[in-house]
């Protein structure tokens, strides 16, 4: 039988991801990256069909991420070919804790053709976009993404992501208004509330009333259903707009870090999902926190093995 939160039972396209597919270079070796595209092959893997909307280029980079549609089984009809620009491409260099990011402009994932992506949207009807602010670095991605939002009634999700020098403050301020949720790390919190609560806020405890009071500020702002606050290795909280919060904190720690790359593009791929499987909220921060983590003791965003996921479809849907 199957079970009633089954992603199989989610039609192809229900959640619909926008943005950039590209080459990470970490030097030694290059992976096929990007935070949509990572969401997407999460998605995929547990079995949920997304939809991924982006542009790759005619090149040995763009074979690349076509073999990881093929191996992750997504869909082409939202896979553009660029015959001018390349596939895009970061190089990744450690940072003490973290890792510095060295964007390359003027990519392929820049010039996504709005008609082809309308076309691509317009057979799956989705229940949820996500987006996120590089892709939107070009007015022509830009563009597209905003036709595709206007063309749709679908929740819209928003991982912020923001990376140095790739995004102005009107490009986060018109993305914080076309969302519906949206998700940040702790750094990214407290940019917002400096830019719209015009204070200096310590995040160390997020059900301290202040914290409280400046995140119900942004959601009215920007009349937001839910703000979801991750915390790395504390856990996440998620604020909605009634006034309600629910948190999954004091989590297991990593006892084996590898990188904490693609931690957040985890995070985002099970919340997507528990959403559109309408587990409880408590359930699917929990969940997601637990992958997150787990994404934490691999190198790099996504496994090398699609083995990997089968603990967690087993935990998750066969119990």
């Amino acid at each position: 039988m199957t079970h009633p939160n089954n992603p199989s039972m989610l039609r192809p396209g229900a959640i619909v991801i926008f943005g950039e597919a590209l080459i990470d270079d970490f030097g030694h070796v290059q992976v096929a990256g990007g935070a949509p595209f990572n969401v997407a092959r999460h998605l995929a893997a547990f079995g949920a069909a997304p939809l991924l909307i982006t542009r790759i280029g005619n090149d040995v980079n763009g074979e690349t991420i076509q073999s990881e549609f093929a191996r992750f089984g997504l869909s082409n009809a939202g896979l553009q070919r660029d015959q001018g620009k390349p596939t895009g491409r970061v190089r990744v260099e450690p940072a003490g804790d973290a890792h510095r990011f060295l964007i390359e402009p003027d990519q392929a994932y820049d010039q996504i053709d709005a008609s082809a992506a309308l076309a691509a949207l317009g057979a799956s009807a989705p229940s949820s976009v996500y987006f996120g602010t590089l892709a939107q670095r070009n007015a022509v991605s830009r563009e597209a993404l905003y036709q595709l939002l206007a063309a749709s009634s679908a929740q819209r999700y928003l991982d912020l992501n923001v990376r140095e020098d790739q995004v102005t403050a009107r490009g986060v301020y018109d993305s914080l208004h076309q969302a519906d949720i949206v998700k940040v790390n702790e750094d990214e919190l407290h940019d917002l509330f400096r830019l719209y609560y015009h204070v200096r806020l310590s995040s160390a405890d997020m059900e301290h009333k202040e914290v409280r009071a400046a995140c119900a500020v942004l959601l009215r702002v920007f009349n937001l259903r839910a703000l979801v606050v991750t915390l790395g290795p504390r856990g996440a909280v998620c604020f909605e707009s009634g006034g309600a919060m629910c948190s999954a904190l004091n989590v297991t720690p990593v006892t084996q870090l590898v990188d904490t790359v693609g931690a957040g593009d985890a995070f985002s791929a099970v919340f997507l999902l528990g959403d559109a499987l309408q587990w409880p909220l408590a359930v699917t921060l929990e969940r997601a926190n637990a992958f997150a983590a787990a994404i934490c003791t691999v190198p790099g965003a996504v496994p090398a093995q699609r083995a990997f996921y089968d603990s967690w479809i087993n935990g998750w849907f066969n119990s």
